[in-house]
């Protein structure tokens, strides 16, 4: 058999004429005429039941992956800031933002909340990271930075802010929906902020699996917050988490991998990213999540 099909690729012979030729391989050529129909079958449709084994089909998107994997029973908008803090100025940058974020909390007239505050510890150093949640989306956005605008207190906080600042940048999110909700929680706990830059097209599969593995990492109530970007960098996805230490959190990671079903997460989820990175922070005096 192997001989007929070198004969045919080198000769460019058809099955009669080599059987014209070679009629003891009648056998054999009828076998290979049978694995051509079958790959010309198989090709001619993306839906064979062979195909279909092999490749990963992700049915195509019928609404934006904002409409799709977003919580329904609420409308909240997040925003998360990134400050890049002169080193001489962490300690008077945390107690100026500590005042501030104490006056919007305490004024009913500004519709957000910081979900939590935090300075990197490992990763990019003198950095200061705030995630607020705006209950009412959009709207409640608008309308908060309208009356921030207009606060004179506030812009002199501003003024006063960026003497201390060497960059700052920002996005919206919103929350997934089959993650946990943050709220409040007592400390000392230390965090983890896992960051993926997706692949364009690839958030509704991202986001297909985690809602299956996210149970696999609830056992020691680490998992804190799940989110998406919509403005600023897109295609990013943000897990944020909560350990005491950081062997526990090196413990509960292994773990994990003990659990049957968490291995196939990773193995599909790693192909729809581009990159990666991970920082470990400590919360601020301020911050609601300790």
């Amino acid at each position: 058999m192997l001989r007929c099909l070198i004969t045919l690729f080198y000769n460019s012979l058809s099955l009669e004429e080599i059987l014209k030729e070679k009629p003891e391989h009648k056998r054999d050529l009828s076998l290979i005429s049978l694995m051509s129909d079958s790959v010309q079958m198989l090709n001619s449709s993306d839906k064979g039941w062979f195909r279909s084994l092999f490749v990963h089909k992700v049915d195509a998107r019928k609404d934006a992956h904002s409409n799709l994997l977003s919580k329904k029973e609420t409308s909240n908008l997040y925003k998360i800031q990134f400050h890049n803090i002169k080193p001489e100025c962490l300690e008077a940058y945390n107690t100026l933002e500590a005042e501030v974020q104490k006056r919007l909390h305490q004024d009913q007239d500004y519709p957000c909340e910081v979900v939590g505050s935090w300075n990197t510890w490992y990763g990019e150093q003198d950095q200061a990271v705030h995630i607020w949640r705006y209950r009412g989306g959009y709207p409640a956005l608008t309308e908060c930075l309208t009356k921030l605008n207009n606060n004179k207190e506030y812009l002199e906080f501003r003024k006063e802010r960026a003497k201390m600042l060497i960059s700052r940048r920002n996005q919206l999110l919103l929350e997934f929906s089959f993650w946990n909700e943050p709220l409040p929680r007592p400390g000392p706990n230390i965090y983890e902020m896992r960051t993926y830059y997706l692949k364009p097209g690839t958030m509704i599969e991202w986001g297909n699996h985690w809602a299956r593995a996210i149970k696999y990492r609830q056992e020691n109530n680490e998992a804190v917050g799940g989110f998406f970007s919509q403005i600023g960098d897109l295609y990013v996805v943000h897990h944020l988490w909560a350990y005491e230490n950081l062997q526990s959190r090196e413990d509960t990671r292994n773990t994990a991998w003990q659990k049957e079903g968490w291995d196939a997460n990773v193995y599909y989820t790693v192909p729809l990213i581009r990159s990666m990175e991970s920082r470990i922070m400590i919360p601020t005096k301020s911050s609601p999540l300790q």
